[in-house]
């Protein structure tokens, strides 16, 4: 017998599974309520709409792929080490890698979802800077240096989409970055 109502987290944690596999073509009620067991009414006590429901995956996205991350490089004592847990935790192979490819396509058409594509790339890239000023780097520098290591770890994620990394994959990652930034 079917649930109620499922709860909001349920919701989207599969959607943000189920957009990375197949962009807003994924993203079908029915079908959804049926993975969790419950009404699907249960979707609409949650979210008025569909298009409310992708800015909440998007919104999950930027708190649990930039916040969670920077919260927990953060942990460490001195902005090298940051650095280098940042590093580890970005460059490693994602599950959902192309959540981000699917969200950029559907930020075409809605601005508040663009907002928050922009809003995590500019997170993600003055916390580097700041790391980077940290070190010692100049501002301009930062400012530039933060900015190619971010386009490096976008180059790197599509490059190794449907490949496995080997053993020198994190290696060969810190020696490429080393041409970038001294940390």
């Amino acid at each position: 017998m079917p649930k109620v109502v499922a709860q909001k987290k349920d919701w989207i944690k599969l959607g943000y599974k189920l957009f990375a596999q197949h962009g807003i073509s994924g993203i079908v009620v029915e079908k959804m309520s049926e993975k969790l067991k419950c009404n699907k009414s249960s979707f609409y006590w949650h979210f008025k709409t569909k298009k409310e429901f992708i800015y909440q995956l998007a919104v999950f996205w930027m708190e649990n792929e930039t916040k969670a991350i920077i919260s927990l490089t953060n942990e460490e004592a001195s902005a090298s080490q940051k650095l280098n847990k940042l590093i580890e935790v970005t460059y490693k192979k994602m599950p959902f890698l192309d959540f981000i490819f699917y969200l950029k396509r559907y930020a075409l058409k809605e601005k508040r979802v663009s907002k928050i594509i922009d809003e995590v790339d500019r997170l993600r890239i003055d916390y580097v800077y700041s790391l980077l000023i940290e070190i010692g780097y100049s501002k301009n520098n930062a400012k530039i240096k933060s900015s190619l290591l971010y386009k490096h770890l976008i180059g790197c994620h599509e490059m190794m989409r449907y490949k496995e990394q080997d053993e020198s994959y994190m290696t060969d990652i810190k020696q490429e970055i080393s041409h970038i930034i001294n940390y």
